[in-house]
């Protein structure tokens, strides 16, 4: 049985490193974004903060893939800033994005996803949903709400046969970082910082969290709903003493 996927923000970074590695292991994809990419996806153009295109979009990308198995909810944006930072514009534009554009593809997909005798949806979530990062309180609040939302859904839709469980990414290399970084005043220092601040000493690379997800997207993962799974470099979970070896205290 050939299984189909839908990815969003399948055009670049994260979500085509997704779709890349689904296809990779035959199954029908159909990628959803404002540039969405050609062959050998199903490219469908959609914008998740319009509901009527994202439920055109996924109705598209299901006639054409023959159903729906498996929901990827990539797209998202990124925010910078202290909580006074941002306007009441800029938060709603961030949440409209992250969090209701997850719940728009979402809900349009679920009638498929009910077909489905392996059906799974995927949110990418981030390190930023459980860890306190400077400067990223808008972003922050939009992917704690997306945990948040991954576990209800998990539990609205168990019985539906519908497993829901997302990725939590540290800093990623991927075109949203490689733009911060151009714009920073020195570039290889802050690469620099974001690289020493995750154990692993190195950005986490797009390969990697497709990865993740393809492992909670696919059979293999039948028992697992939500759950939030860390590809961050042990940068949630891990407290190293700076430099040299880590010494138990007694």
């Amino acid at each position: 049985m050939t299984l189909k996927a839908v990815v969003t923000g399948g055009g670049s970074g994260i979500g085509l490193a997704t779709a890349t590695l689904l296809a990779g292991r035959g199954m029908r994809v159909a990628c959803l974004d404002l540039d969405a990419p050609g062959e050998p996806f199903v490219g469908v153009k959609a914008d998740v903060t319009d509901d009527e295109q994202v439920r055109r979009a996924v109705a598209e990308a299901a006639e054409r893939l023959g159903g729906i198995d498996i929901l990827v909810n990539n797209a998202g944006i990124g925010a910078q800033g202290t909580v006074e930072d941002n306007d009441d514009a800029e938060w709603r534009r961030v949440f409209d994005v992250n969090v209701f554009g997850m719940v728009r593809v979402a809900r349009a997909a679920l009638p498929y996803l009910r077909r489905s005798a392996h059906a799974s949806i995927v949110n990418t979530c981030s390190v930023a949903a459980t860890a306190g990062l400077p400067g990223r309180a808008l972003y922050s609040a939009t992917k704690g709400a997306v945990q948040s939302l991954t576990l209800a859904m998990a539990a609205d839709h168990v019985r539906e046969g519908i497993r829901v469980n997302c990725v939590n990414p540290g800093t990623a290399d991927t075109p949203w970082v490689a733009r911060l970084l151009d714009a920073a005043d020195d570039p290889e220092a802050e690469r620099a910082a974001l690289r020493a601040r995750q154990p692993m000493g190195r950005l986490v690379s797009a390969e990697e969290v497709a990865a993740a997800i393809a492992y909670l997207a696919g059979p293999d993962a039948g028992a697992t709903t939500g759950t939030a799974l860390a590809v961050d470099g042990g940068m949630q979970g891990l407290r190293l003493r700076p430099g040299g070896p880590v010494q138990e205290l007694r």
